[in-house]
């Protein structure tokens, strides 16, 4: 444990798509998902404006299967994790940075849409496995 510092995220949000599921070659799940943020403020006018933010959260093993199953574009979600920068460089040579919320914990928030095929026997998947980096 550091002292003297924090790195914790609190979201809830909406998706803004399925989930995208990819394994490792020892075959853990990690899912990505993007989750949309909004908030409203009254501008000089006093008229309301919204200013969305989009946030990308990885989230990995049983939790990423879980997300998989349950999690569809549009649901409503709480998420706990930590952020996280990677970097790498393209074929050019020029370094790109990468900003995303490393998910210790998600929960499905106000119930599940009517059609869906699957209800989920747990609304809450928490990381039980350690994160490969």
């Amino acid at each position: 444990m550091q002292r003297n510092s924090v790195n914790k995220v609190l979201l809830v949000g909406r998706t803004g798509s399925d989930a995208d599921v990819r394994y490792t070659t020892k075959g853990m799940a990690i899912a990505t998902v993007s989750v949309a943020t909004t908030e409203t403020r009254k501008d000089g006018k006093g008229d309301f404006q919204d200013t969305t933010e989009w946030h990308r959260v990885v989230i990995f093993g049983k939790m990423a299967e879980f997300t998989e199953n349950y999690v569809k574009k549009g649901a409503l979600i709480y998420v706990e994790g930590r952020l996280q920068t990677r970097s790498w460089d393209d074929k050019e040579e020029k370094k790109h940075f990468m900003t995303e919320i490393v998910a210790d914990k998600l929960t499905m928030l106000g119930g599940w849409k009517k059609g869906t095929e699957k209800e989920a026997p747990v609304a809450v998947a928490e990381a039980e496995e350690e994160v490969p980096f």
